[in-house]
């Protein structure tokens, strides 16, 4: 590992040099891509840096120790070794987590879908709390969030909806929100006092670029027609809507949600594109079954996730057993503390499975 991390270094010092050569300056896509490789190493070198300098602290006070014949400077040196000890172990630990395989992905913006399942309109009604959360949650860190497309019930709720969150780090904060979300609560309908159990599918796509996703136009048939639903006195007006029919996949992309067709169309492209990513994801994902064992869930959207009972004021994730009795901050958006319970689960899961392939 020290040789890998000494390696880093060098990498990280030969990208600094390049970064302000007249070539790099000139060439302002070589620029990004350095610029971005600088980040990403960044954060290794520097607690490498830390950990070195811990480790010369250490080295300068076991020769201070040798030589020390006051009985109150030895113990004091006694101290600062053991001090450095700690700290170069806590170094070493924070250098091994940074230094697990980085999915690709996490930096990205993503594209959420909500879709009510089991339960009719109670279903509906609960994808409407989890869209609002979502939103609650992306506005508290500053994120933005822009709805993509809506289909709505008479009582407010959602049969589908689908969003884009963009912010730094959204999918690797909320991928791990993919599954299905079951709830238990009495409905307001419901005279004798049953508590019904709904669920909720959510699905956490990373925004995909043009490049990495081809899509050729005569794979495509598109169609335009006029919106329906809330709008006002647009609707029916100007055939806004579009349809998109990519027909290799059979997928099909609907946006209603501009009064442009232009920008429906940029949604529905976004959407599709975003789609087509994760099927190939998918594919890859089950080719490497030991990689998937090292991670908290699998993304699978058929995996039952997370239970929010409303009687007994809870939410719990299955995966890691971690219950929150925060019930209604929760719904408001304060998940940060599910959020970052997920990621350590899964840091520590890949640690285990990285110390156990180095075995």
């Amino acid at each position: 590992m020290l040789n890998k991390l000494e390696q880093i270094k060098i990498k990280f010092e030969k990208t600094e040099a390049e970064l302000s050569s007249p070539e790099a300056v000139a060439n302002q896509e070589k620029f990004r891509a350095l610029m971005r490789e600088h980040k990403k190493l960044a954060p290794i070198v520097e607690k490498f840096r830390e950990y070195r300098k811990a480790c010369t602290e250490e080295e300068d006070a076991e020769l201070m120790l040798d030589e020390a014949d006051d009985a109150e400077m030895k113990k004091m040196i006694v101290e600062e070794i053991s001090f450095q000890r700690e700290k170069k172990k806590e170094l070493w630990e924070e250098l091994q987590i940074l230094l697990l395989p980085r999915d690709p992905n996490d930096d990205k913006n993503v594209i959420m879908e909500i879709r009510a399942g089991a339960g009719g309109e109670e279903a509906a009604l609960f994808a409407g709390s989890l869209y609002r959360m979502y939103s609650m949650y992306a506005e508290s860190i500053s994120w933005k969030t822009e709805l993509m497309g809506a289909n709505e019930t008479e009582l407010g709720g959602y049969r589908e909806v689908s969003f884009m969150v963009t912010g730094d780090g959204a999918y690797s904060k909320l991928k791990f929100e993919s599954g299905v979300h079951r709830v238990q609560r009495v409905p307001e309908t419901e005279t004798q006092g049953r508590i019904h159990t709904s669920t909720v599918t959510v699905a956490v796509l990373p925004e995909v670029e043009d490049i990495e996703i081809e899509i050729r136009p005569e794979d495509l048939q598109v169609e335009t027609c006029k919106s329906s639903g809330a709008g006002g006195q647009h609707i029916n007006k100007t055939e806004s809507a579009i349809r998109i029919i990519h027909k290799p996949s059979g997928l099909v992309i609907e946006c209603q949600e501009e009064r442009s067709q232009h920008k429906n169309r940029e949604k529905a492209m976004k959407m599709l594109r975003a789609k087509l990513y994760d099927i190939e994801k998918t594919k890859q994902d089950n080719a490497i079954a030991s990689e998937r064992k090292s991670q908290v869930g699998t993304g699978d959207r058929s995996q039952k996730i997370r239970t929010y009972n409303f009687p007994q004021s809870r939410v719990t994730d299955r995966r890691i057993g971690f219950t929150t009795h925060n019930f209604d901050g929760f719904l408001d958006g304060e998940i940060d503390e599910m959020i970052m319970a997920l990621i350590a689960a899964d840091t520590a899961e890949k640690l285990k499975g990285s110390a156990e392939n180095a075995n």
